[in-house]
Protein backbone atom coordinates (compact mmCIF):
# COMPACT_ATOMS: atom_id res chain seq x y z
CA UNK A 1 0.00 0.00 0.00
CA UNK A 2 1.25 3.47 -0.86
CA UNK A 3 1.65 6.01 1.90
CA UNK A 4 0.43 9.58 2.22
CA UNK A 5 2.79 11.92 0.34
CA UNK A 6 4.15 9.29 -2.08
CA UNK A 7 4.24 9.94 -5.81
CA UNK A 8 2.83 7.17 -7.99
CA UNK A 9 2.05 6.60 -11.66
CA UNK A 10 -1.71 6.12 -11.95
CA UNK A 11 -2.96 4.60 -15.21
CA UNK A 12 -3.51 7.08 -18.02
CA UNK A 13 -3.58 10.01 -15.61
CA UNK A 14 0.15 10.00 -14.95
CA UNK A 15 1.98 11.05 -11.81
CA UNK A 16 -0.19 11.60 -8.75
CA UNK A 17 0.54 12.42 -5.13
CA UNK A 18 -1.16 10.22 -2.54
CA UNK A 19 -2.95 12.89 -0.49
CA UNK A 20 -4.52 10.43 1.92
CA UNK A 21 -5.46 6.81 2.52
CA UNK A 22 -8.92 6.54 4.06
CA UNK A 23 -11.47 3.89 5.00
CA UNK A 24 -14.86 4.32 3.35
CA UNK A 25 -18.03 2.33 3.10
CA UNK A 26 -19.14 2.55 -0.58
CA UNK A 27 -22.75 1.73 0.33
CA UNK A 28 -24.78 0.41 3.24
CA UNK A 29 -24.60 -3.14 1.94
CA UNK A 30 -20.90 -3.20 1.07
CA UNK A 31 -18.07 -3.65 3.58
CA UNK A 32 -15.67 -0.85 4.41
CA UNK A 33 -12.73 -0.52 2.00
CA UNK A 34 -9.51 1.46 1.92
CA UNK A 35 -9.22 4.23 -0.68
CA UNK A 36 -6.45 6.40 -2.01
CA UNK A 37 -7.15 10.09 -2.44
CA UNK A 38 -4.88 11.13 -5.31
CA UNK A 39 -3.93 14.54 -6.63
CA UNK A 40 -2.63 14.50 -10.21
CA UNK A 41 0.50 16.63 -10.62
CA UNK A 42 -0.32 17.75 -14.16
CA UNK A 43 -4.12 17.91 -14.10
CA UNK A 44 -6.68 19.53 -11.84
CA UNK A 45 -8.97 17.74 -9.41
CA UNK A 46 -8.64 14.73 -7.18
CA UNK A 47 -9.15 11.01 -7.70
CA UNK A 48 -10.61 8.61 -5.17
CA UNK A 49 -9.82 4.99 -5.97
CA UNK A 50 -9.89 1.75 -3.99
CA UNK A 51 -6.51 0.61 -2.73
CA UNK A 52 -7.27 -2.84 -4.16
CA UNK A 53 -8.46 -1.50 -7.53
CA UNK A 54 -7.39 -4.07 -10.10
CA UNK A 55 -8.73 -2.05 -13.03
CA UNK A 56 -6.22 0.82 -13.05
CA UNK A 57 -2.48 0.21 -13.01
CA UNK A 58 -0.66 1.95 -10.20
CA UNK A 59 3.07 1.72 -9.66
CA UNK A 60 5.87 3.70 -8.04
CA UNK A 61 7.38 6.50 -10.12
CA UNK A 62 10.71 5.48 -11.64
CA UNK A 63 13.86 6.50 -9.82
CA UNK A 64 16.38 9.08 -11.03
CA UNK A 65 18.77 6.24 -11.94
CA UNK A 66 16.07 4.49 -13.97
CA UNK A 67 15.24 7.75 -15.75
CA UNK A 68 18.91 8.36 -16.65
CA UNK A 69 19.24 4.76 -17.86
CA UNK A 70 16.14 5.15 -20.03
CA UNK A 71 17.46 8.37 -21.56
CA UNK A 72 20.88 6.83 -22.17
CA UNK A 73 19.20 3.99 -24.10
CA UNK A 74 17.44 6.34 -26.55
CA UNK A 75 20.11 6.05 -29.28
CA UNK A 76 19.62 2.27 -29.37
CA UNK A 77 15.83 2.37 -29.76
CA UNK A 78 14.50 1.93 -33.27
CA UNK A 79 11.14 3.63 -33.94
CA UNK A 80 8.49 1.18 -35.19
CA UNK A 81 6.12 3.23 -37.33
CA UNK A 82 2.64 1.73 -37.64
CA UNK A 83 0.45 2.56 -40.63
CA UNK A 84 -3.18 1.61 -40.97
CA UNK A 85 -5.92 3.29 -42.99
CA UNK A 86 -8.54 1.87 -40.62
CA UNK A 87 -8.75 4.46 -37.83
CA UNK A 88 -10.27 1.98 -35.37
CA UNK A 89 -7.38 -0.43 -35.86
CA UNK A 90 -4.88 2.43 -35.60
CA UNK A 91 -6.49 3.57 -32.36
CA UNK A 92 -6.49 0.01 -30.99
CA UNK A 93 -2.80 -0.32 -31.83
CA UNK A 94 -1.96 2.83 -29.88
CA UNK A 95 -4.25 1.93 -26.96
CA UNK A 96 -2.50 -1.41 -26.62
CA UNK A 97 0.88 0.32 -26.46
CA UNK A 98 -0.39 2.80 -23.86
CA UNK A 99 -1.80 0.01 -21.68
CA UNK A 100 1.70 -1.21 -20.82
CA UNK A 101 1.91 1.80 -18.46
CA UNK A 102 5.69 1.89 -18.38
CA UNK A 103 8.17 4.53 -19.47
CA UNK A 104 9.91 2.38 -22.09
CA UNK A 105 6.60 1.74 -23.88
CA UNK A 106 5.77 5.44 -23.73
CA UNK A 107 9.22 6.32 -25.08
CA UNK A 108 8.87 3.85 -27.97
CA UNK A 109 5.41 5.15 -28.80
CA UNK A 110 6.58 8.77 -28.69
CA UNK A 111 9.56 8.03 -30.93
CA UNK A 112 7.51 5.96 -33.37
CA UNK A 113 4.71 8.47 -33.78
CA UNK A 114 7.23 11.30 -34.12
CA UNK A 115 9.03 9.33 -36.85
CA UNK A 116 5.69 8.86 -38.61
CA UNK A 117 5.05 12.61 -38.36
CA UNK A 118 8.43 13.36 -39.95
CA UNK A 119 7.83 10.85 -42.74
CA UNK A 120 4.38 12.30 -43.47
CA UNK A 121 5.68 15.87 -43.50
CA UNK A 122 8.55 14.93 -45.85
CA UNK A 123 5.95 13.60 -48.29
CA UNK A 124 3.85 16.73 -47.76
CA UNK A 125 1.08 14.64 -46.22
CA UNK A 126 -1.03 15.47 -43.19
CA UNK A 127 -0.17 13.91 -39.85
CA UNK A 128 -3.36 12.26 -38.62
CA UNK A 129 -5.39 13.35 -35.61
CA UNK A 130 -5.29 9.88 -34.02
CA UNK A 131 -1.50 9.75 -34.41
CA UNK A 132 -1.14 13.26 -32.97
CA UNK A 133 -3.42 12.54 -30.02
CA UNK A 134 -1.51 9.42 -28.97
CA UNK A 135 1.88 11.02 -29.57
CA UNK A 136 0.91 13.90 -27.27
CA UNK A 137 -0.60 11.62 -24.60
CA UNK A 138 2.46 9.36 -24.54
CA UNK A 139 4.83 12.34 -24.45
CA UNK A 140 2.90 14.04 -21.63
CA UNK A 141 2.87 10.89 -19.49
CA UNK A 142 6.54 10.17 -20.20
CA UNK A 143 7.75 13.73 -19.62
CA UNK A 144 5.66 14.02 -16.45
CA UNK A 145 7.27 10.96 -14.93
CA UNK A 146 10.77 11.84 -16.10
CA UNK A 147 10.38 15.34 -14.66
CA UNK A 148 9.46 13.96 -11.24
CA UNK A 149 12.24 11.35 -11.31
CA UNK A 150 14.83 13.92 -12.36
CA UNK A 151 13.59 16.71 -10.10
CA UNK A 152 13.02 19.15 -12.97
CA UNK A 153 10.00 20.75 -14.61
CA UNK A 154 8.11 18.89 -17.32
CA UNK A 155 8.91 21.71 -19.75
CA UNK A 156 12.66 21.21 -19.29
CA UNK A 157 12.70 17.43 -19.94
CA UNK A 158 13.33 17.77 -23.68
CA UNK A 159 16.37 20.03 -23.05
CA UNK A 160 17.65 17.68 -20.34
CA UNK A 161 17.49 14.75 -22.78
CA UNK A 162 19.20 16.76 -25.52
CA UNK A 163 22.03 17.82 -23.18
CA UNK A 164 22.43 14.31 -21.84
CA UNK A 165 22.71 12.82 -25.32
CA UNK A 166 24.65 15.70 -26.87
CA UNK A 167 27.27 14.42 -29.26
CA UNK A 168 25.71 10.99 -29.60
CA UNK A 169 24.20 9.64 -32.79
CA UNK A 170 20.51 10.10 -32.03
CA UNK A 171 17.61 11.90 -33.59
CA UNK A 172 16.79 13.91 -30.51
CA UNK A 173 13.84 15.56 -32.19
CA UNK A 174 12.03 12.26 -31.83
CA UNK A 175 11.89 12.49 -28.07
Amino acid sequence: MYQKGELIAYGGTGVCRVVDVVAKKPSRTEPERMYYILEPLYQTGTITTPVDNGKVVTRPVITREEAIDLIDRIPTIQPEVYYNQNLQQLENHYKTRMEAHDCMSLLRLTMSTYQKKVEREEKKLKFGAVDRRYMERAENLLYGELAVALGITRDSVRDFIAQRLEGRDADLQAV
